[in-house]
C-alpha cells in the first residue's frame, strides 16, 4: 500500500510558478511510475505529465515547455514544477501512482492517489 500526500498548491498569478510535492510513502517507491493529473470544475480529470520508474517521461500538449515532472527517489518524492502559469491551469492537482515500468495518461490505469491541491492562477 502506498500513500500519497500533494503539497505546494496555492493562489499566484498568471505567469509565475509554483512547485508541487508528492510524498510518498512505502519501500518500493523507486518503481513506481507516478503522475500528475488535475481537475477544473465541471470539467473530467484529465493528465498533465508522468514519469516512469525509469524515468522517461511524458507531458500533456496543453503544459508541454512549461510544467516539469521529476522525482528523487532518495525522498521518496515526486515534484511537478509550474512556469509561465495561465488561468486555464487553475485547477486541483493530483499526484497517482501505479505499479508498473511504464507511464500511462489514463486515470484508471493508477492503483494510488493523494487528495489534491488546489492551484488558482489568476489574471
Amino acid at each position: 500500500q502506498v500513500q500519497l500526500a500533494e503539497s505546494g498548491g496555492g493562489p499566484v498569478q498568471a505567469g509565475g510558478s509554483l512547485r508541487l510535492s508528492c510524498a510518498a510513502s512505502g519501500r518500493t517507491f523507486s518503481r513506481y511510475t507516478m503522475g500528475w493529473f488535475r481537475q477544473a470544475p465541471g470539467k473530467e480529470r484529465e493528465s498533465v505529465a508522468a514519469v516512469s520508474w525509469i524515468g522517461s517521461t511524458y507531458y500533456s500538449d496543453s503544459v508541454k515547455g512549461r510544467f516539469t515532472i521529476s522525482r528523487d527517489n532518495a525522498k521518496n518524492t515526486v515534484y511537478l514544477q509550474m512556469n509561465s502559469l495561465k488561468p486555464e491551469d487553475t485547477a486541483v492537482y493530483y499526484c497517482a501512482g501505479r505499479t508498473s515500468y511504464s507511464w500511462s495518461r489514463y486515470s484508471d490505469d493508477y492503483d494510488y492517489w493523494g487528495q489534491g491541491t488546489q492551484v488558482t492562477v489568476s489574471a
